[in-house]
C-alpha cells in the first residue's frame, strides 16, 4: 500500500505544483490527504482529483467550480457528475468564446493604431 502513496514534496513535484498549492487545496477540501503524524501522504484517489483540479483549471474553472464538480461525484455518482461536467463545459466554452471575441477586438484596434502612428512618422 505505502508504494502506492505520495508524500507531500512526491505530489509537489510529480503534478509541479508549490507546496504553498498543495496545502491550499488540502484547506479549501479539494484534496484530503492521509496523515501519520505531520506527514501527508496521497493516494491514487488524491492523484486522480488532483489531476482532474489541473485540467479544471487549465481550461480556466474556479476553484469552487471544481469542488462542487468533485462533490457531485462523492453524493450522487458518475453520471450525475458528468451531466454536471457537460453544463460547465458549456458555460466555459461560452465564456472563452467571448474572451476571444474580446481579445480579437482588441489587437484589431491596438494594429489598427499602431499602423496609423507608423503612417504618421513617414
Amino acid at each position: 500500500m505505502a508504494e502506492n502513496r505520495l508524500s507531500f514534496k512526491e505530489m509537489c513535484e510529480k503534478y509541479d505544483v508549490t507546496p504553498r498549492t498543495l496545502r491550499y487545496y488540502e484547506y479549501i477540501e479539494l484534496l484530503q490527504p492521509e496523515r501519520e503524524g505531520r506527514s501527508r501522504y496521497y493516494g491514487p484517489r488524491e492523484c486522480a482529483r488532483m489531476t482532474l483540479i489541473l485540467r479544471g483549471r487549465k481550461f480556466g474553472f474556479s476553484l469552487e467550480d471544481i469542488r462542487q464538480w468533485l462533490l457531485i461525484y462523492e453524493h450522487e455518482g458518475t453520471d450525475a457528475q458528468m451531466r454536471s461536467w457537460i453544463d460547465l463545459a458549456d458555460r466555459q466554452l461560452a465564456e472563452l468564446a467571448e474572451q476571444r471575441r474580446q481579445i480579437d477586438e482588441a489587437m484589431a484596434e491596438l494594429r489598427q493604431l499602431r499602423d496609423q502612428t507608423e503612417a504618421n512618422l513617414d
